[in-house]
């Protein structure tokens, strides 16, 4: 991922682009609602596109026709939820095809549906259900990030190995051989995305304590039941986590 241009067959590429289409098509209207509803998110929306296109442009050769590399969706997932991240990735997508010559217009539909809308689907899941079982709120990012990207590639040899099945094997073996070896780059590069995306939200957390609370991912107001999870508990007994007064994970 991405894969390459004109490296899928015909049918394949329509089909993809069929499949992600009406994803992209809600995205747009969450977008839109969003932005209209909550103004002042939009710096941290371009924020969020903009760490997408940063790690998803930096590139590392992998399987033939495709490549690794980190996503950067699984943030904007965080923050927004996946039906934005499916507009801000396609935006990417299509800026890096046009522009960088990464991935490909033919294969824009297959792309978009592993990385704008499986990996946000996936690390979204994750992370809402480790803050359910209790998890500190930095794990939780961690393992939506972790995943996020790792999703993209499963997602990313399967349409691999369903273009180009093995002679011998079919499809499962051309999926073994293609995410083996996708294995071997993606699965630090996941961890590497996990933490950095931590070490972002920790920015965020001391910096835009109110966008993240009108977000959802800081709730305010005292709350026992997640006092633990917070971390520390000032002597009035206001929770704090991360030097944030006032605030506790959600």
């Amino acid at each position: 991922m991405h894969i390459a241009e004109g490296f899928l067959p015909p049918v394949h590429a329509v089909a993809w682009g069929a499949a992600a289409a009406p994803f992209v098509v809600h995205g747009a209207r969450s977008l839109i609602r969003e932005v209209k509803e909550h103004p002042e998110n939009t710096l941290l929306l371009g924020a969020s596109g903009a760490f997408t296109f940063v790690l998803s442009a930096l590139k590392l050769p992998s399987v033939t026709g495709s490549c690794s590399h980190p996503t950067g969706t699984g943030l904007g997932a965080i923050l927004f939820r996946p039906p934005v991240m499916a507009v801000l990735g396609t935006i990417t997508l299509l800026f890096q095809a046009l522009l960088l010559a990464h991935g490909g217009l033919t294969t824009l539909g297959a792309n978009v549906f592993s990385m704008a809308i499986v990996g946000p689907w996936a690390g979204y899941g994750v992370y809402r259900l480790a803050r359910r079982y209790g998890a500190p709120l930095m794990a939780a990012v961690f393992c939506g990030a972790f995943v996020a990207d790792l999703s993209t590639y499963c997602v990313t040899s399967v349409q691999l190995a369903l273009a180009f099945p093995d002679p011998g094997s079919g499809f499962l073996g051309a999926l073994g051989k293609f995410g083996s070896i996708f294995a071997l780059t993606q699965i630090p590069l996941a961890v590497s995305e996990g933490l950095l995306t931590v070490l972002v939200m920790r920015l965020l957390v001391q910096s835009s304590k109110g966008e993240l609370t009108r977000l959802g991912v800081l709730v305010a107001g005292k709350r026992a039941a997640t006092a633990a999870e917070a971390g520390t508990e000032t002597e009035s007994g206001t929770t704090t986590e991360s030097g944030t007064t006032g605030a506790v994970a959600r």
